[in-house]
């Protein structure tokens, strides 16, 4: 049975991305998480060229891999140099793999223009560096670099690149589109030329600069190429590298060939999350299979048709690669968006119930005033049970303000609380880094008397939104806070002319929404 092999280069080729830094903890965490998913290749890094790649490979010995074979990464040789002298080739044999990977020049304008020696010197460099190395390690892979540009330059050369690659023993020759300017139409015939002259296992690297890389990729497997290179969530020098999120399931499930044992697929959203939480970059949203939004459905029409039959708007069952289905909440909504989502908090809504409809004119009267939702489901929840006369106040303001000094050059923030809980009046004040981490803080500060569970709950993100900047500061802003307990994340949503006051309406649905689920659980 064919079986597509992985390599995941997120920690070489990926950490050139704008913004991605890796620690050497860091990769080896993500090490650890690419061998539990099935990943058959990870390239670790470049030894030669930095003192972290050569910490790491030092301690990646120390893991105790179960699938993956770790590799290192280099160039061929230096043309005045002698592989024994040449100090990358060196430092790849310092770093004990069993796996390494030469990239060579294939592009006649590279040879001449970057390199500045002649074609056949080139030829040596690799054919040299490849045989050295297939006798001291027991695999070499052979990136062909800018190989689909060198050949619409020279197709001859490009391929006697190749075949002096495999005449040296490569064990793969992996065609690379290092400047991801092909389309899957060129690269198609391309393919098939070389399927023709060249006779060893064939790999596929694909860079996104054309928004092409998956496609690519996949017309490569197609073709009959055996290994796919790329990273996690693409990340990757200018526009990225192909996105191996999207390359395993549409191997697995649109081309129906193994690649990753389907126990493990079901980790592939949590692997994107965590290595863009681990590489310090945001999430992308839209991401196809793996996004937050990539099985999220707005309009009324398509929540309507899903909710009788899935596959009305979802190509796969978002389950099978760790991602669930959300309904979102907007002005586009319809009766089935309102239903659907009630029926998440486990309240029994339907169509026809009047309180139905006036959820949705709400909604819409909100929504126009400039509130938003989709990030913000305890604030739509509240809206649901304030409807339906099931929402308890748990306290009332009386007032609060908030203060900004500056104490000896350093900003303080100082909030002063009156609420009534429980027919209790409570005059309280907290300090705080902000104004509304002063807020939160005298508020939680003034309930925890009467609601020991506020201890548990903190701010773990605030957005702040202008809505409409061309009145600049008298524009309107929307605010966004997400709060956990340390079990449950939840978002609420202000708006307001007022900075402070929108915070404090998200604040106060953040304390109520947390304080109704305690409620809910005692009953």
């Amino acid at each position: 049975m064919r079986q597509i092999k992985l390599y995941d280069t997120t920690l070489r080729d990926g950490a050139q991305g704008e913004g991605v830094v890796f620690s050497v903890e860091d990769k080896l965490r993500v090490t650890e998480k690419l061998d539990d998913i099935g990943i058959h290749y990870i390239e670790g890094g470049w030894p030669g060229s930095n003192p972290k790649d050569i910490e790491y490979f030092k301690k990646v010995r120390l893991l105790n891999l179960k699938f993956a074979k770790v590799s290192a990464f280099s160039s061929t040789k230096k043309a005045k140099k002698s592989v024994q002298e040449d100090s990358n080739i060196q430092a790849l044999l310092k770093s004990e793999v069993s796996v390494v990977t030469i990239f060579g020049k294939t592009w006649d304008l590279h040879v001449h223009d970057v390199l500045k020696i002649s074609l056949e010197e080139n030829l040596e460099l690799v054919h040299q560096t490849i045989s050295y190395l297939k006798g001291k390690v027991s695999e070499v892979i052979f990136d062909a670099e800018h190989f689909f540009d060198g050949f619409k330059s020279n197709p001859a050369y490009a391929i006697k690149v190749l075949e002096t690659a495999v005449d040296a023993n490569a064990g793969w020759i992996v065609l690379c589109d290092t400047n991801g300017g092909v389309l899957p139409s060129e690269l198609k015939k391309i393919l098939e030329t070389v399927k023709s002259k060249i006779k060893t296992n064939v790999g596929i690297h694909t860079h996104n600069d054309s928004d092409m890389a998956v496609a690519n990729t996949i017309v490569a497997v197609e073709e009959g190429v055996n290994m796919v290179q790329g990273t996690i969530n693409g990340y990757g020098e200018r526009c990225g590298n192909a996105n191996l999120c999207s390359i395993i399931p549409n191997i697995q499930f649109k081309l129906k060939i193994d690649c990753v044992p389907a126990e493990k697929l079901k980790k592939l959203t949590w692997i994107s999350r965590y290595v863009s939480e681990i590489a310090n970059q945001s999430p992308r949203e839209n991401m196809p299979y793996v996004g937050n939004s990539a099985f999220a459905h707005k309009a009324g029409i398509h929540v309507d048709a899903v909710k009788k039959n899935p596959k009305a708007y979802e190509h796969i069952v978002p389950e099978i690669v760790g991602n669930h289905r959300r309904i979102l909440i907007s002005e586009l909504s319809g009766a089935s968006n309102v239903v659907y989502k009630a029926l998440e908090y486990n309240i029994d809504l339907h169509k026809d119930t009047p309180q139905t409809r006036e959820i949705l004119a709400k909604l819409k009267e909100m929504e126009h005033a400039g509130y938003k939702y989709e990030g913000a489901d305890a604030s739509f929840e509240l809206i649901i049970r304030k409807a339906l006369k099931s929402h308890k106040k748990f306290f009332d303001l009386e007032g609060f303000r908030v203060i900004v000094e500056n104490r000896n050059n350093k900003l303080i923030s100082e909030a002063t609380i009156k609420i009534k809980v429980q027919g209790v009046f409570e005059h309280t004040a907290a300090e705080g880094d902000g104004p509304v981490n002063a807020l939160d803080n005298a508020l939680r500060k003034a309930l925890e008397g009467f609601y020991p569970v506020l201890k548990s709950v903190r701010l773990t993100d605030f957005k702040v939104r202008v809505l409409d900047a061309k009145i600049g500061t008298a524009a309107k802003v929307r605010v966004i806070i997400e709060s956990t307990d340390g079990e449950n994340t939840w978002g609420t949503v202000g708006v307001s002319e007022n900075i402070i006051e929108a915070s404090w309406e998200a604040l106060v649905d953040s304390i109520e929404f947390r304080l109704l689920k305690e409620k809910e659980l005692k009953h």
